[in-house]
């Protein structure tokens, strides 16, 4: 499990476990910090997918199957003991609605609350166009890349750091390709509660078509920033103090 799950700080005896999925071409730095972040309630993981850090030589993953059998094998156990919470970022969120719709079709287990952050309604014109990562060329990327920022820019200036990360944003991306979302959608619907998570400053990500995947309760947060809002101290105080409310509130 320790591939592909992260778990830094580990609390045994939390309420409930928080799963982050990071975003395209990401890691696990950032998240795994939040271990500490979170109070005692809460045992924070982070999924590390192949293809990086210590998976680097690992290859990587094909289909959006594979991803979310991948991380099943390596949670189902500990999912199984008690409530969790799904975080995922961008990217990270398609991944987390995929794993979370295998989990209650196929276990039936289902999050006691879902976080979706920065991520595009999946029929929407911004998420089809995702859709052609493999006709972008290295450069497009590395200038999208660099205009959502979250990206320092040491990394940017090393050459083989920058190939790495523009080859692991493309394979990210082309997961989704590989995954209905529409047929998912239609089959599969959450009772638990869904939080959509968007910085202001960034083009409309229409939150509000996230919020038919559920019959429990929905609220959508803007907050300062663009695409990774999430990174600025002020709004990651909110993101924490938020998801912990909302946690213990639903493990109650």
């Amino acid at each position: 499990m320790e591939k592909a799950i992260v778990r830094p700080y580990k609390r045994p005896n939390a309420l409930c476990r928080l799963i982050c999925f990071p975003w395209a071409g990401g890691g696990t730095s950032h998240f795994a910090q939040w271990g500490k972040l979170f109070g005692n309630s809460i045992e924070v993981s982070v999924v590390r997918l192949p293809g990086r850090e210590s998976r680097a030589k690992e290859p990587f993953a094909k289909d959006m199957t594979a991803v979310i059998n991948d991380i099943t094998n390596a949670l189902l156990k500990d999912l199984q003991e008690k409530p969790f919470a799904f975080f995922g970022h961008s990217f990270g969120a398609y991944i987390s609605y995929a794993v979370a719709v295998h989990l209650k079709e196929k276990h039936g287990l289902e999050p006691i609350h879902l976080f979706l952050s920065g991520v595009y309604a999946p029929h929407s014109e911004a998420f089809l166009l995702m859709g052609k990562v493999n006709e972008v060329k290295d450069e497009d990327i590395l200038e999208h890349v660099k205009f959502l920022g979250g990206t320092p820019s040491e990394f940017l200036n090393n050459e083989d750091i920058r190939k790495h990360l523009i080859l692991t944003v493309r394979k990210d991306v082309s997961i989704l390709q590989t995954y209905s979302f529409e047929k998912a959608e239609k089959k599969t619907i959450f009772s638990c509660d869904v939080t959509c998570f968007d910085g202001s400053e960034e083009t409309v990500h229409d939150a509000e078509a996230w919020l038919s995947i559920t019959r429990g309760d929905t609220s959508i947060y803007s907050l300062p920033g663009a695409h990774f809002y999430l990174l600025e101290p002020a709004n990651e105080i909110f993101l924490i103090k938020h998801i912990t409310k909302c946690i213990e509130n639903a493990a109650l």
